[in-house]
């Protein structure tokens, strides 16, 4: 019998591999051709023309659900700018950042100055006020008279980042044309929320959303087509069962559309297949691609939420459908035990509907009659995952 190791070792030596490219398999990739989006092209590129006549662009919002390749027209569309600003004098500096990558509104502002090339003495990466940093990404617009054009991608999770610190940013780069007197400030916002603007501000909704972009949900024949285009680049021929194909559309078809997901479900099952030593990806990886994906997607997620978050988690999974006092009072146990100080309550309320929005609690309205009406959550995950992904958390080794 040949050892495991080797036996994996001389497949990848001997280049037995079903995937050609897989490159071609990450979300990152843009294809030559964007299948089913040529009408968003179109409207995203219109937005943006003015640049390339030397006026400024309308403020865009571009809307859709994940997955629905609004990302990729976006980057497709400036990666195309980019190359005929090469060719001209007219200084255009098109900044590409997302929200969700940055932890703090300090550091999502340093990124976008930073493509400026504003350098670490101009911008420190620590120390200086949200106030003043902004003010030195409009001198660099202004003193290289920069006609410049921000791509803030999950901008609804910048509006979270802005409601914490409570500056009103998101104004202040709408209406920063009023401060230049040389150059120009573009901001173009994708958001996966389709109610994102009901929760600005009147003054900010104004200016964001001089022009507006809705990319809708692809169904399961697009997402096949897609799909098809990609395992054609990127595995070798007939390396991939066509129910198994049918199986990722319609997985991915089923939640909103979400090409995204369907290609993560090929890029893993390819994967599988490879791991099993198997010429050809079947239904079986699928499943098991599916199963892998969402755990790996909640794992991540629960280990990236500070310490306070993830004592509200565990106090509703000792309570499960618990209303907000009940799930505050087991909280402040857990506090003592781990010897940490409470948050007040109202701060604890407004963490549990942050938490919801990730997908792993639930809370639902439960009317109580003239006691008025209390909110209950539930876990939408197993206590196995949660402590699971706690249990190397040496700060809640005893409470897991």
């Amino acid at each position: 019998m040949s050892d495991p190791i080797d036996r994996l070792l001389d497949a990848a030596e001997s280049g037995k591999s079903i995937i050609k490219n897989r490159e071609i398999l990450h979300f990152t990739y843009i294809p030559n051709t964007i299948l089913h989006r040529n009408s968003e092209q179109e409207q995203v590129t219109q937005s943006l023309l003015p640049i390339l006549k030397q006026s400024r662009p309308s403020n865009l919002l571009v809307y859709g659900k994940p997955g629905t390749g609004k990302t990729l027209v976006v980057k497709k569309v400036i990666s195309k700018i980019q190359d005929r600003v090469e060719k001209s004098n007219f200084p255009i500096k098109l900044v590409y950042s997302n929200s969700k990558e940055e932890t703090t509104l300090y550091g999502l502002l340093v990124s976008l100055g930073r493509q400026l090339s504003l350098t670490d003495k101009e911008l420190p990466t620590t120390g200086l006020a949200i106030s003043e940093v902004f003010k030195r990404i409009l001198n660099k617009i202004n003193n290289n008279k920069f006609n410049a054009i921000f791509v803030i991608d999950e901008i609804d999770y910048l509006a979270q980042l802005v409601s914490k610190t409570g500056k009103d940013i998101l104004y202040q780069l709408t209406r920063a044309n009023e401060r230049l007197t040389n150059g120009s400030l573009t901001l173009v916002g994708i958001s996966n929320d389709l109610t994102f603007k009901e929760k600005l501000d009147p003054r900010v909704i104004s200016s964001l959303g001089e022009e507006e972009i809705v990319f809708t949900n692809y169904n399961v024949e697009q997402i096949k087509k897609i799909l098809e285009e990609r395992i054609h680049e990127s595995f070798i021929e007939n390396s991939v069962e066509e129910p198994a194909l049918n199986l990722c559309a319609a997985l991915a078809g089923g939640e909103h559309g979400d090409a995204r997901r369907a290609i993560d479900l090929l890029r893993v099952a390819g994967e599988l297949a490879e791991r099993q030593q198997l010429d050809k990806v079947s239904v079986e990886q699928v499943r098991e691609a599916s199963q892998k994906i969402e755990e790996n997607k909640e794992e991540t997620s629960l280990k990236s939420f500070p310490l306070h978050e993830k004592l509200i988690i565990l106090a509703i999974m000792k309570a499960n459908g618990s209303s907000t006092g009940e799930i505050y009072s087991s909280y402040k146990n857990l506090c003592k035990i781990v010897g940490r100080d409470e948050l007040t309550q109202r701060r604890i309320t407004q963490m549990l509907s942050e938490i919801e929005l990730s997908g792993i609690i639930n809370g639902r309205l439960i009317h109580q009659g003239i006691h008025g009406r209390t909110k209950k959550f539930k876990l939408t995950i197993s206590s196995e995952l949660i402590k699971k992904t706690f249990k190397d958390d040496l700060t809640l080794q005893d409470i897991v």
